[in-house]
């Protein structure tokens, strides 16, 4: 890309610079968690993490690794912004959202540190844009505490799997019940709409399931209103790992393959409907 190989002014430091081919692949993944206008971005030497929260409920991270992008350099341990999600994805896509067959946008990102702005560097069929977001203080993030050590079940589905189980159900219903277990049902998606309840099941032995690793019976619910979001994601995906704890907060990761066949991660965290009693399950 043109301006990538150019040296930054005299005197700059950059404290975070990274460099895309495709601007696409950047966007897209920021999309699949753009379901607020901010968001907390932390850059490491092994890539960028982009984490939107709402209602202390729901958080979404999306992971770039280090290796997606053709230049990637933090001269800290770590960097650590918020920034306006909406306008960062309003700049990214300023030269428009179709895809044109053998044309794309290159990015260089850069940010000079606390209280300055992030610069993005578009190039377009020779055509450069730059532009300045401001930068914000970060807030503190929710800690689910979600380690694999923690986690009594797991299963990983085929993303297709999921996404018939969302055009199927009832989505007139304010939550998602999910049950998993050892013994049948296995894996079962229910809702209490409109219409009634109804039950999706998955045997453990479904050509979509691809791993099966439940250690008790688990049955949870969660407001599908938090669970929308995550179906940006999902619409991406190719795989989805679905995990539970002890006390019933749920972690959705998402496997999303790129145009150029690299593969990333978006991560939904969501905790369990505390208003649903035992004696309702």
């Amino acid at each position: 890309m043109p301006f990538s190989a150019q040296p930054p002014a005299s005197g700059e430091r950059y404290a975070l610079s990274a460099s895309l081919d495709n601007a696409r692949h950047l966007s897209s993944l920021l999309r699949a968690v753009h379901f607020q206008d901010h968001a907390t971005c932390l850059a490491t030497a092994s890539g960028l993490r982009v984490t939107v929260e709402d209602a202390k409920c729901i958080q979404a991270n999306a992971f770039i690794q280090a290796e997606i992008f053709q230049e990637f350099s933090v001269q800290e341990e770590s960097v650590m912004f918020r920034i306006n999600l909406s306008v960062l994805l309003d700049c990214l896509t300023i030269f428009g959202t179709s895809s044109v067959p053998g044309t794309s946008t290159a990015l260089r990102m850069c940010y000079r540190g606390y209280g300055y702005p992030l610069m993005l560097f578009l190039e377009e069929g020779g055509v450069v844009t730059v532009c300045k977001i401001n930068t914000q203080e970060p807030d503190e993030l929710l800690d689910f505490d979600f380690c694999s050590t923690k986690v009594v079940n797991k299963i990983i589905l085929q993303s297709e799997g999921l996404r018939e189980a969302f055009a199927e159900l009832d989505m007139t219903s304010e939550v998602l019940q999910i049950t998993l277990s050892p013994d049948k049902p296995y894996f079962r998606l229910s809702t209490f709409g409109n219409a009634g309840s109804a039950h999706l099941d998955y045997p453990r032995d479904s050509d979509l399931m691809e791993a099966f690793h439940c250690n008790q019976t688990q049955t949870n619910r969660y407001k599908i209103s938090l669970l929308k979001p995550s179906t940006k994601a999902l619409a991406l995906s190719c795989k989805v790992s679905i995990r539970t704890d002890a006390q019933g907060f749920l972690s959705l990761q998402y496997m999303i393959r790129n145009e150029d066949g690299q593969i990333c991660f978006v991560e939904y965290y969501c905790c369990p409907d505390e208003n649903i009693s035992e004696g309702e399950l």
